[in-house]
């Protein structure tokens, strides 16, 4: 049996999602809660493996088992071993040829800068804390650039371990809700840090210090040496993962 859940996580507190020995990661607290249910180890597989402090309100993850249990003891069940910095939102089963990766075909993440002169408490490890003033109208403009299949080698860490830079960006926005802009990006799939590379971009655009069309020649330059530094961990969120209709999968993206 293969059961597919979608998941809700504020990564403060872990060393990322990878399972790492002796490590407080998001993987190791789901497989552990689920193996009790289960009462055999589970392996997790999840849509996008995310970074340390990076946060979560639509992970979809999948692991199979030979266990009969009701979908309340692989939700609220599961719940009760999980911290309460993770949290299962919803379950249904699968048909073995869904796969919480490999059958996804977008992926959508946001990523919150609170724009303010002082820095906030609440939301320190929530969003990323940007004192100059962004001209958010300039970052959606300069973002337009990035829609649209591309070698995206000048946005992608160091670390990157993916055989080709070619993704495709379905849509791209930037928006302000008071003192706090968002920027929301969904693509077929992403680089390792591509996101906060992208970011860092478009926030010295939207001070000022660089032209719109200045992302366009870091994109087409395909050098990552020409582009601005990593946005921070804090302030990402993966919000939704899409896949084909035919497996029900629920549509996780927040109001």
């Amino acid at each position: 049996m293969r059961i597919a859940l979608g998941v809700e996580y504020n990564g403060f507190d872990f060393f990322g999602w990878q399972a790492q020995e002796n490590l407080s990661t998001i993987q190791g607290s789901l497989e552990s809660a689920l193996s009790k249910i289960a009462d055999h180890p589970v392996t997790i597989y999840c849509a996008g493996r995310t970074d340390a402090q990076v946060h979560a309100t639509g992970q979809v993850i999948h692991f199979d088992t030979t266990s009969i249990r009701d979908m309340r003891a692989w939700t609220v069940g599961a719940n009760t071993n999980l911290p309460p910095s993770i949290a299962i939102r919803w379950g249904i089963e699968v048909n073995e040829q869904f796969h919480a990766r490999y059958t996804a075909i977008a992926r959508k993440y946001r990523y919150c800068i609170y724009n303010n002169p002082l820095r906030p408490a609440i939301l320190s490890h929530l969003a990323t804390w940007q004192y100059a003033v962004l001209d958010h109208k300039l970052m959606h403009e300069a973002a337009q650039f990035l829609i649209g299949e591309h070698d995206f080698t000048s946005f992608r860490s160091s670390q990157c371990e993916s055989k080709t830079a070619m993704r495709n960006i379905l849509k791209i926005n930037v928006l302000r809700s008071g003192q706090m802009v968002i920027i929301e990006v969904e693509a077929n799939a992403f680089l390792h840090h591509m996101v906060r590379n992208m970011t860092g971009v478009l926030i010295e655009v939207g001070k000022g210090l660089k032209s719109v069309t200045w992302v366009k020649e870091v994109l087409q330059a395909k050098d990552r040496r020409l582009a601005a530094p990593t946005a921070p961990a804090a302030g990402l969120y993966l919000i939704n993962v899409k896949y084909p209709v035919k497996y029900g999968i629920p549509d996780s993206e927040p109001l």
